[in-house]
């Protein structure tokens, strides 16, 4: 679990110091753009409904892995961004997008035994980018070094935003 709570605090990261300079990107948005980060490991699923009976109902080849892809993330992407009004639907899917690209490539930078991550990029290539191995998924001080970030922005949007209010 540290692995997803960095995904969505290097998000709200970003997007929270991105708002300082552009007004449309409101709480609400950030939190979609957190949403976004989470959107590969929609994988997790499988602990509840595994593929092989997914499969077998559809009487097609699935996996849930899937998800974890570039092409599982853009599809899922799309999903949610149609789910939203119409007026928003341009920023949510910019931001759903931001989020689902960031896990993917903090993921390329996870330890690997073999020195190479998955095919992060399917269905455009079957590559397997080498992977430098900052971390595991399961290592915590990525989660303390983006949550103390997370700290400091949001301390930081605060007191801006009191100074702005009369």
């Amino acid at each position: 679990m540290p692995d997803l709570l960095t995904h969505a605090l290097v998000m709200y990261s970003v997007v929270t110091v991105a708002s300082w300079r552009y007004e449309r990107l409101t709480p609400s948005f950030v939190t979609v753009a957190m949403m976004g980060a989470m959107i590969p490991d929609l994988t997790k699923i499988r602990l509840v409904l595994p593929s092989y009976r997914v499969e077998s109902a559809l009487g097609v080849p699935f996996d849930w892995f899937a998800l974890h892809t570039a092409g599982g993330s853009a599809i899922a992407v799309l999903i949610g961004t149609v789910l939203v009004p119409r007026e928003y639907r341009t920023r949510v899917l910019s931001l759903l997008a931001l989020g689902a690209a960031s896990h993917l490539l903090l993921d390329a930078l996870l330890v690997n035994p073999s020195g190479h991550s998955y095919a992060i990029l399917w269905p455009l290539t079957q590559y397997h980018p080498p992977t430098p191995g900052f971390y595991l998924s399961t290592d915590r001080w990525p989660a303390i070094v983006t949550g103390t970030i997370a700290g400091a922005v949001w301390a930081r949007t605060r007191r801006l935003r009191t100074s702005r209010d009369p």
